[in-house]
């Protein structure tokens, strides 16, 4: 009886045993998992102009395929000052930020610095801001910018040039770089620039372009025009196209755009563009998420990431 009885017990402590150590195995795993899971589970904020044309479209589905990519999630907020939403992402508890700066650099660098305190991953895109100890930049690099526009500007005109550039509040990160932008087109062009660079800037009406050719071109003598307009943003170019055509201009002055719309393809191919210039939006979008979720899961990026330019022309759409 008493050997049976200590059977028993020895019987029961093995299975007790047994199940701690499978519980303790359901444990460990659970915990290697949760560990997985938290490492790819982040939120990132992506922080945008308002005006939403099709550049940051772009960006977003870009940003959008990489978060199902990476298993994360983002939103997106408005950079604008007015609206407070940079200022109030140390509260927000997000695992990281991404930064379209078009504001004053110092008050882009103060808002940059704050989520540094804070130890939150930044990256900043389409417009880089100078500092001592850089944010990964995920973009193009405007000298390059101005350098391919200026190429291009070669090759439509065997003449002098008279050049202008057209900025935009729709496209505030060129803005933001213009210098460097036109220092690219010098550069490119050296001596065949009839005049030194004159720069223009659109409002975000979609109208503004068509007013500026307006202003430009009626009542002013042949010798007074440019010869050359660059565009710098899609829809100030697919508007400045038509205004061409309305003023009877195709063929007198050469329009260089800005994007890959349809629009502006079918434009290209009917000879009122002579070409365009396009950046890949999707790609910013996506390489930013990536050098984020790099970061935190590796505490390392890559401090710039350059995702190339496109000229657009009748070659190329064949």
């Amino acid at each position: 009886m008493k050997n049976l009885l200590r059977a028993g017990i020895i019987c029961f402590g093995l299975l007790a045993f047994l199940t701690f150590l499978v519980s303790l195995s359901s444990a460990r795993s659970l915990y290697i998992q949760s560990r997985r899971d938290s490492s790819l589970n982040y939120h990132f904020a992506l922080y945008l102009p308002d005006n939403r044309n099709s550049f940051f479209t772009g960006i977003i589905a870009g940003a959008e395929q990489a978060a199902a990519d990476f298993n994360v999630a983002f939103s997106v907020h408005s950079i604008d000052p007015a609206k407070h939403e940079l200022e109030m992402a140390l509260y927000t508890g997000i695992d990281g930020a991404i930064v379209c700066p078009y504001l004053d650099d110092a008050l882009a660098r103060r808002q940059l610095d704050r989520l540094g305190t804070m130890q939150i991953p930044t990256v900043i895109i389409n417009h880089n801001i100078p500092n001592d100890q850089p944010w990964p930049f995920i973009g193009t690099n405007n000298f390059d910018v101005g350098r391919r526009l200026g190429l291009a500007a070669g090759s439509i005109s065997e003449g002098p040039i008279r050049l202008a550039v057209v900025y935009s509040d729709k496209a505030p990160g060129i803005y933001g770089e213009r210098e460097l932008v036109e220092m690219g087109i010098t550069a490119a062009l050296g001596g065949r620039l009839a005049a030194p660079i004159t720069g223009f800037k659109t409002n975000l009406n979609p109208l503004d372009a068509e007013a500026l050719l307006s202003r430009l071109f009626r009542g002013a003598a042949n010798d007074e025009h440019f010869n050359i307009i660059i565009f710098t943003d899609t829809n100030d170019t697919i508007a400045a196209a038509q205004t061409l055509v309305d003023m009877n201009l195709v063929g007198r002055v050469q329009l260089i755009g800005f994007g890959n719309d349809p629009g502006v393809q079918e434009n290209i191919r009917k000879g009122v563009i002579a070409c365009s210039l396009a950046i890949n939006p999707e790609r910013i979008g996506y390489e930013a998420i990536r050098s984020l979720s790099s970061l935190r899961i590796t505490g390392y990026t890559s401090t710039s990431i350059d995702t190339g330019i496109e000229i657009i022309d009748q070659g190329s759409l064949r």
